[in-house]
């Protein structure tokens, strides 16, 4: 009687492939072909690995895939062809795959966990955190040559800006602008930044007003 190894080599042979070529395509290790063209299936790693090599091999050359499963599994015995493996040697491969799913769904646990407070933090950090600013126009020390000077910052979104006592609309990008009347000398223009949870951000500018 024809084996199931048997159909599947000759089926490849008429399609004028080489076992490289069946490996590339169905991700099955060369020699787990040979070993199943042969009828060696002791040389797999279990019992499911054989199963599912023998069905993707015959649905990769298309042949009938209940005609070469029926036909490997006449010949396939369990007990014969896996059961000769010492007790102690097939259970600690056993146990080695479980370890490594446990392993496995663990990583992927934390990943998720980690992932999730990830996003819960990033969306409550105003809660815990001062609100961001940066003053971009004028800069500490300048010289100002004019009687008014345009502030200009970068802050959080839905933030409330309050440039010394004026409260500034912010754009939903954190940009904010306001043009305040100075008077010549030394000038601190204070800025403050402050989140819905009340936590705020102060940053003080000192300016050499000129202008008249």
């Amino acid at each position: 009687m024809t084996t199931a190894g048997e159909k599947l080599k000759a089926a490849r042979l008429k399609k004028n492939l080489q076992i490289e070529d069946v490996s590339k395509s169905t991700k099955i290790k060369p020699s787990f072909l040979e070993y199943i063209e042969k009828g060696e299936y002791q040389k797999l790693p279990s019992v499911s690995y054989a199963h599912g090599f023998v069905r993707n091999y015959a649905l990769f050359l298309g042949l009938d895939e209940k005609e070469i499963m029926a036909i490997f599994r006449r010949e396939f015995d369990f007990d014969k062809t896996f059961k000769v493996l010492p007790k102690g040697i097939d259970i600690e491969r056993e146990f080695q795959n479980r370890k490594h799913r446990i392993r496995s769904t663990w990583i992927l646990i934390i990943a998720v966990f980690l992932i999730f407070f990830g996003f819960i933090l990033f969306q409550y950090r105003n809660a815990f955190l001062n609100p961001s600013l940066a003053i971009i126009y004028p800069k500490d020390k300048s010289v100002i040559n004019s009687s008014q000077v345009t502030v200009q910052g970068i802050t959080d979104p839905d933030t409330t800006v309050y440039v010394d006592k004026n409260e500034v609309s912010v754009t939903a990008n954190g940009g904010f602008s306001k043009t305040i009347n100075v008077f010549p000398g030394v000038t601190t223009i204070l800025i403050r930044s402050i989140n819905k949870f009340q936590h705020e951000t102060l940053k003080k500018i000192e300016i050499n007003v000129r202008g008249s």
